[in-house]
């Protein structure tokens, strides 16, 4: 006979959120937080509750189940309602909760950036060029070549 031990309790670092403990579980919120289809799917939600075919047109790329996906963990967190209203054809949407309200605000300000700074982003990218190693080098490098 086996006996069940108690779940083990959380370690003191995560008394309260820390992220940067890679065993808090504030970890797995921003891991959410982080993904690129909540970043995209909370400010449409912003503006008032919106169905699956509008999320789906807003966030274009996005399939149906992944979707589906963002939107069960959304509501899992407590971030998003789902109000079905049993009707034939079958009508749900989706709303912000006050909690989603607020993330949807700070996701507000990285939309804003993005947008005001993607030019110099986009060129930074474009003139990078990564340092070749050692051994793709040729044997004239370093004698004004440029290959």
């Amino acid at each position: 006979m086996s006996r069940k031990s108690a779940p083990a309790p959380r370690s003191a670092v995560c008394a309260r959120a820390n992220p940067w403990d890679a065993g808090c579980p504030s970890r797995l919120i921003l891991g959410l937080v982080a993904d690129k289809w909540v970043l995209l799917i909370l400010p449409l939600l912003e503006a008032g509750p919106r169905r699956n075919a509008d999320l789906l047109r807003g966030a274009q790329g996005i399939s149906q189940k992944m979707l589906t996906q963002t939107l069960r963990a959304l509501e899992q967190h407590g971030l998003v309602t789902r109000h079905d209203y049993r009707e034939v054809p079958p009508r749900v949407d989706y709303t912000l909760t006050s909690l989603g309200r607020s993330l949807a605000r700070t996701l507000g300000a990285l939309d804003a950036w993005v947008v005001d700074h993607f030019a110099e982003v986009d060129l930074a990218r474009r003139k990078y060029r990564r340092p070749r190693p050692p051994s793709q080098m040729r044997s004239g490098a370093g004698t004004g070549d440029a290959s």
